[in-house]
C-alpha cells in the first residue's frame, strides 16, 4: 500500500483526518471521546502542537492543527498509537483501530483556515453529498453537540479545553464578542443555501493553497527519494502539462483542434474528453483524431495550425 506524502516544516498548517479501520467506530461512548482529547492533550504539550479546531465523529476525527517543531508524523502517530492502546485495553480487543496512515491537507490559513474551520465544525450534520443543503432543522443539534470546538467559537461554552487555540476567532472579527456573533452568522449561511467548496481547488491531492505555498512544498517533496515522492511529482507534471494545453486552446474555434490537443499533446485520455463533447465512448475522439491527421496532410493551414500547438507544448 503507497505511504501518504507527507510534507513538514515549522509552522505548517494541517486539516488532519483519519478513520476508524473498516470504517468502525472508534469512539463507542463518551469515555472513549475524553480519553482521545486527553491523548490529544498530551500530544500538545510533547510535540509543540497549535490546535485550531477539532471534531469527534463516531469512526473519524478531524484537526486543524500548526505544527510548531515540523514533526506531524511524530505527532500524529503519537496520538493515534497512545489511543489505540488505551481503547484495545478498555475494550479487551487487540489490532489495528485506525484504517492506514491519517491524512493530512497542508493548508494556507489566511486563505483558507476561516472556511476550514467551519467545514470541520458542520461534520456532525452534514451529509456525505458536501454541496447538499443542510436543513435548518439541525441548527439546535450542531448547537448542543460537545464532541466539536463549534461551541468555543460560537460562544456556547463556558470553559473550553485549555490546549484549543482560539486565535483564529480574528478571521470573524476583532474582539471576541464581534467574532463569535460573525461566527454564528457564517454557520447560520451554511443552512440557507450551497457553500463553495474549497477542497475542489485542492491541488495534488495535498494542498490548499496558492502558488507560493505550493511552489514550497513541490521543493520539500523533490527533496525527498521515496517511490511515492516520484509519483507525485510526475502526476503533478503531467498535471501542469494538462492545464497548459488547455489554455492554448481555449480560444481555438475548430473543435477537433481542441480534442486532438488535449488528447495528443495534454496527455488527457479519450474518453474522459469525449464525454465533455458528447461523444459516447474514446473511441469516437480515437476516430476524430486520425480524421483529423489525415487532413492535416493535405492541408498546410491546419498542419500548420497543429505543429504552432506542438510547439507551445515544447516552450
Amino acid at each position: 500500500m503507497a505511504r501518504p506524502i507527507r510534507i513538514e516544516f515549522e509552522g505548517a498548517v494541517y486539516h488532519v483526518m483519519a478513520r476508524g479501520n473498516e470504517r468502525r467506530e472508534i469512539f463507542r461512548d463518551d469515555h472513549d471521546r475524553h480519553r482521545f482529547l486527553d491523548a490529544l492533550a498530551e500530544a500538545v504539550e510533547r510535540f509543540g502542537l497549535k490546535i485550531h479546531a477539532y471534531c469527534l465523529m463516531p469512526n473519524h476525527y478531524h484537526l486543524v492543527l500548526v505544527t510548531l517543531r515540523g514533526n506531524l508524523s511524530q505527532a500524529i502517530g503519537w496520538l493515534q498509537v497512545t489511543y489505540t492502546v488505551r481503547f484495545n485495553r478498555r475494550h479487551q480487543r487487540s489490532g489495528h483501530l485506525f484504517q492506514g496512515r491519517f491524512k493530512a491537507q497542508l493548508v494556507e490559513a489566511d486563505e483558507y483556515g476561516r472556511w476550514l474551520v467551519e467545514y470541520v465544525h458542520l461534520n456532525p450534520i452534514r451529509s456525505g453529498d458536501k454541496g447538499y443543503l443542510i436543513s435548518s432543522e439541525r441548527a439546535r443539534e450542531l448547537a448542543a453537540y460537545e464532541w466539536s470546538s463549534h461551541r468555543d467559537y460560537a460562544g456556547l461554552r463556558r470553559r473550553g479545553p485549555q490546549w484549543l487555540c482560539l486565535d483564529w476567532l480574528r478571521y470573524w472579527g476583532r474582539s471576541q464578542r464581534e467574532a463569535q456573533r460573525e461566527y454564528r452568522k457564517a454557520i447560520a449561511r451554511w443552512f440557507e443555501g450551497p457553500v463553495a467548496n474549497p477542497w475542489e481547488q485542492l491541488r495534488g491531492g495535498l494542498i490548499l493553497g496558492g502558488e507560493k505555498l505550493y511552489g514550497k512544498a513541490q521543493k520539500l517533496i523533490g527533496e525527498k527519494h521515496g517511490q511515492d515522492e516520484w509519483k507525485w511529482t510526475q502526476s503533478q507534471t503531467a498535471a501542469a502539462l494538462r492545464e497548459m494545453m488547455r489554455q492554448l486552446v481555449a480560444t481555438e474555434a475548430d473543435e477537433r483542434v481542441k480534442i486532438w490537443a488535449r488528447v495528443c499533446l495534454g496527455g488527457e485520455h479519450g474518453a474522459d474528453v469525449a464525454r465533455e463533447y458528447g461523444y459516447r465512448s474514446g473511441a469516437g475522439v480515437a476516430q476524430l483524431i486520425m480524421r483529423l491527421e489525415s487532413a492535416a496532410a493535405h492541408d498546410a493551414a491546419l498542419k500548420q495550425k497543429m505543429d504552432r500547438l506542438k510547439g507551445g507544448r515544447e516552450e
